[in-house]
């Protein structure tokens, strides 16, 4: 399995360059495809956000002004890494069509959402995205440089379908990192952890030339999520793999309360997998 069609959701924030050149660095080291989609329209068909009606009142201006800035990041990216990039321009919903192209590629790429620069309908995409593509989505910190990532990787096991999708998913990635940490968080004694949490996955990663060290992780006091955060900074990690949860409720999106804890307050690149 290897990473042969990259996509990157451009929505105009300034971080957006950096993504890019984060996933055609990406492209060229798996010899990939490489495409752009930028989307004009509403984040999501309905919405409860009261600006966006604001702002799509002059959005021929804004969205001229806004594509004219990514296209010059694109052509930016192109001439830096000398490779031609694909461009694509959809209208409407946005979380619908970058969802709909997301499941055409092997990997969508997206920028965290700065909300100094995003209302929070539009820093809700994400998560859309991540839970409707059946796709991996690695999603890029507004902040830090994360050109190069990968080397140390820490896995968030948890014995979840959702999990196991993406550790799968991950393991182009996982095949070139010199350290991968799988960690199970706060790991209780139903069935689907195994007799040694994480020693099953370690098994199947070791069947496909990945070596990992399983180890567990506990604390009553600190959920999930900042326990994720704060052991990815003690083990010096630059990429966090883990399976992302939500689903759909009355035109909006319910994420669990870890992907929403790591698409908020992500310090490193995370791929999700749903």
């Amino acid at each position: 399995m290897s990473y042969k069609t990259i996509l990157v959701y451009l929505d105009g924030q300034d971080r957006n360059a950096h993504t890019l050149q984060v996933a055609g660095n990406l492209a060229k080291s798996f010899d990939a495809h490489l495409a752009t989609v930028y989307a004009i329209g509403q984040p999501f068909a309905t919405t409860l956000d009261p600006f966006v009606p604001a702002v799509l009142s002059f959005e021929p201006e804004l969205g001229a002004g806004l594509m004219a800035k990514v296209q010059a990041m694109v052509a930016a990216e192109e001439q830096r890494g000398g490779c031609k990039i694909e461009w694509r321009t959809v209208k409407g919903d946005i979380a619908h069509n970058v969802t709909l192209h997301a499941r055409h590629a092997d990997l969508l790429v997206m920028t965290q959402a700065d909300l100094a620069e995003s209302s929070a309908t539009a820093a809700q995409l994400a998560g859309a995205v991540v839970i409707g593509a059946g796709r991996p989505v690695l999603v890029v910190p507004y902040a830090g440089d994360f050109q190069t990532f990968g080397k140390s990787i820490l896995i968030a096991w948890s014995g979840t379908r959702e999990s196991a999708r993406a550790v799968a998913d991950a393991l182009p990635l996982l095949k070139r990192a010199k350290e991968i940490n799988l960690v199970s968080f706060n790991p209780k004694g139903d069935a689907g952890w195994g007799d040694i949490p994480g020693a099953d996955i370690g098994l199947w990663l070791t069947r496909h030339g990945v070596k990992v060290n399983v180890r567990q992780q506990k604390s009553a006091e600190v959920d999930v999520g900042n326990q994720m955060l704060s052991l990815a900074a003690d083990l010096g990690v630059d990429l966090i793999v883990m399976g992302a949860y939500g689903h759909s409720r009355a035109f909006e999106f319910v994420l669990g309360g870890v992907t929403r804890t790591l698409l908020e307050s992500m310090t490193v690149p995370v791929l999700f997998s749903h």
